[in-house]
């Protein structure tokens, strides 16, 4: 019975994974190599800083991030940037204060600002709301038996136009591999070359689109490194207190087993 229940159990996972891939992979989407993958993967912190600037110069001007705060750009485990840094940063932006009524030149302790376009998705937790593609129910199926999820999905949709375009009702759409459906109306943001990177990094479109996406990971799961330490820790002491409690039920019983053994004999 158990043999059943496990096989079919397995089919219907197969089956739903092969389904999240065609309604999440309407379009393309291309599996990415990111250093942050697996349960020992960790974030490439210069990669978070192109990363960074890629989002500063080109998503920024329509794109927001409103829950995430910009002291976390000094992190460790995220860009890890100097505190006077992050501080110079921060002047970059301005926020609403809600005491003054007012915009205010903003400091480590704001979040970024909201995206000034209502058309525009915040892109804080952009990575996570595509992880796995929306898999049946939610369950990302993708990112389970695949190993893609939303960084993958983003990179694809920035790298995915085509360069044709088309006209509906008065709103242009323009054709991309990676998107539902096929056609989107955001034009493309990147086109390669957009930034130079300070470490002298390749800026072709891949570059720069691979970047942002491993950096809006990091937006979304800023203490991924340090669940997957903890989750280490925890599975390893586990295995050692089994060991442990394997060991002295052995040794609890050892006489038991010896008397008994005497008695049959």
């Amino acid at each position: 019975m158990m043999r059943k229940i496990t096989a079919t159990t397995l089919t219907v996972l197969a089956l739903a994974s092969g389904g999240a891939w065609a309604a999440g992979g309407e379009g393309h989407v291309e599996d990415v190599d990111f250093s942050f993958e697996g349960p020992f993967g960790v974030y490439d912190q210069i990669q978070l800083q192109r990363g960074l600037k890629v989002y500063t110069e080109v998503c920024s001007s329509c794109h927001g991030l409103k829950y995430v705060p910009i002291r976390t750009l000094s992190d460790e485990g995220g860009p890890a940037l100097p505190e006077e840094q992050v501080r110079a940063y921060a002047q970059n932006f301005e926020v609403w204060d809600e005491e003054l009524r007012d915009y205010r030149t903003a400091t480590p302790n704001d979040h970024f600002p909201e995206s000034a376009n209502e058309q525009a998705p915040d892109l804080s937790l952009m990575a996570k709301a595509r992880a796995g593609f929306h898999g049946p129910m939610g369950l990302g199926l993708n990112q389970l038996f695949k190993g893609m999820g939303g960084p993958e999905y983003i990179y694809s949709l920035l790298t995915g136009y085509t360069g044709e375009e088309k006209e509906v009702a008065g709103t242009v759409f323009y054709e991309n591999t990676a998107f539902p459906g096929g056609w989107i109306a955001m034009a493309p943001p990147l086109y390669g070359e957009d930034v130079e990177f300070d470490d002298g990094h390749p800026n072709t479109l891949e570059n720069e689109a691979e970047d942002v996406a491993a950096f809006l990971m990091w937006a979304a799961e800023p203490k991924m490194n340090a669940r997957k330490r903890a989750g280490f820790v925890g599975v390893t002491f586990l295995i050692v207190l089994t060991v442990l409690l394997y060991l002295t039920n052995k040794q609890i019983w050892a006489p038991v087993k010896r008397a008994a053994a005497r008695k049959s004999a």
